[in-house]
């Protein structure tokens, strides 16, 4: 029994390496055909995508089941629903945003907006280690922070009075407290 565990014929480990050799060619095929954005971070669904076509890699290459063709088609799948996907949100504003997150500005100049922190379940904690990151050096110098679709945290800063981009946070959750121009 402990054998089973810790060794392997030359003639597995072949089938590993054709395996591994053959998976990869078709993911990079696949990529090419239906584009980069497959392994974007720019929603859930790109997300959910790089996991299973990793997942789904690395049980084709390291056992007989699934097999070489049923893994190429799993992964095929895969990217025939990214690609789906991808086309559905661009031509349906309504289904982009039934699939996808919005963005949501955890603050706005200096203002940390608690609700919104709480909504993304992060702490002060947790934002003050991004504004660190982005080599934000006091509040005075933060413009907003947004928690992106991806989970990324966005920082913008600058020393100086700069004017922000409205049509920059359009689909950002909150936003408006950035452009309200009542004193």
């Amino acid at each position: 029994m402990f054998d089973k565990w810790i060794s392997a014929s030359l003639s597995q480990l072949a089938m590993i390496l054709l395996s591994s050799i053959v998976v990869y060619i078709g993911i990079l095929l696949y990529t090419r055909f239906v584009g980069l954005r497959s392994f974007s971070k720019m929603s859930a669904a790109d997300f959910a995508m790089t996991i299973s076509v990793g997942s789904l890699f690395g049980a084709t290459i390291s056992s007989p089941s699934p097999t070489l063709f049923m893994g190429l088609f799993a992964i095929a799948c895969m990217f025939g629903g990214q690609w789906l996907l991808a086309i559905l949100r661009v031509q349906s504003s309504k289904f982009s945003k039934a699939i996808d997150n919005q963005p949501l500005l955890l603050m706005a100049g200096a203002e940390i907006l608690h609700d919104n922190l709480r909504r993304a379940n992060m702490t002060e904690h947790d934002l003050f280690g991004k504004l660190r990151e982005a080599n934000a050096m006091n509040f005075d110098q933060v413009k907003a922070v947004v928690f992106e679709t991806t989970g990324d945290v966005s920082v913008l800063h600058a020393d100086g009075p700069i004017q922000l981009e409205s049509r920059f946070f359009e689909s950002v959750d909150g936003s408006e407290i950035l452009f309200d121009q009542t004193p």
